[in-house]
């Protein structure tokens, strides 16, 4: 037929080899000669692309439950690392005030997220929060004789932080270092002079173990920021038992969001 060769004149395995192994080496090099052609601009988009990209706040709740966490996850560990930038805390800028809103909002959500619960209120506040305090304002023209301002305006908020326990713990959790030296950090920059460290539990078990138990986790926290260098007069520790839900349950129902423990400003 037209245009096939007898099977004399075929290539032999080895000359097919041989061909083959020339076409690549032909490909690599016009392939090298665009990469040096472009000065590596392909590839360098590549590096620079973010590995990973965040959900839209709007998409958020179509989320599966273990994705969903995984997203206020990040908003809440982006949030606390700007709280604890020394450049954020002092800045002239929303950018802390935010962050310790989203940090506290996302903490909330993932506390809603360990029972199984999507709460669209704290959800929506976390993202919203997230989203303001990744917006970098142009630096303030200041006059030469005027000092930034060192006291943020997040001195004002009254929660300064909260710790979540595992159920019938009172052993904080390896994730309430991150908000203990947050909050010693404000302490320093805001000249806290009272720290009020409130003990709760959920309504699973008796009155009377439930408010024991709230006293112990208040005194595991209110240890931990004194280790941190917070004065013992600064501190002070109560527990309200299963008296204050921060989720309203039926009695004897446990709730993750309830085992806490509230770090305010007195």
């Amino acid at each position: 037929m037209p245009g096939l060769k007898p099977h004399w004149q075929l290539p032999t395995p080895d000359q097919r080899g041989n061909d083959d192994e020339t076409e690549k080496g032909d490909r690599a090099m016009r392939w090298k000669a665009a990469f040096m052609a472009t000065g590596g601009a392909v590839a360098a988009l590549a590096w620079a692309a973010p590995a990973r990209a965040q959900v839209a706040g709007d998409d958020l709740m179509a989320l599966d439950g273990q994705s969903l966490k995984s997203e206020i996850g990040s908003r809440y560990d982006e949030a606390l690392g700007l709280t604890q930038d020394s450049a954020i805390v002092s800045a002239d800028s929303n950018r802390f005030t935010w962050a310790a809103q989203a940090k506290a909002q996302c903490g909330i959500a993932l506390g809603f997220l360990k029972s199984g619960t999507k709460d669209p209120v704290s959800i929506g506040k976390c993202e919203d929060a997230a989203r303001r305090m990744r917006v970098i304002a142009p630096p303030p023209v200041i006059a030469a004789s005027e000092a930034p301002a060192v006291r943020p305006d997040a001195c004002s908020e009254p929660i300064a932080g909260i710790v979540f326990f595992d159920f019938d713990s009172a052993v904080p959790p390896e994730s309430a270092n991150q908000t203990i030296d947050s909050v010693v950090n404000f302490t320093q920059v805001c000249n806290w002079t009272g720290l009020v460290v409130t003990g709760h539990t959920d309504r699973s078990g008796s009155d009377a173990y439930n408010q024991a138990l709230s006293v112990r986790r208040a005194n595991a926290i209110g240890a931990l920021l004194e280790s941190r260098g917070v004065p013992a007069g600064v501190v002070h520790v109560s527990g309200k038992g299963e008296t204050e839900p921060k989720v309203p349950t039926i009695d004897g129902e446990r709730n993750p969001t309830n085992r806490r423990v509230e770090i305010t400003v007195k």
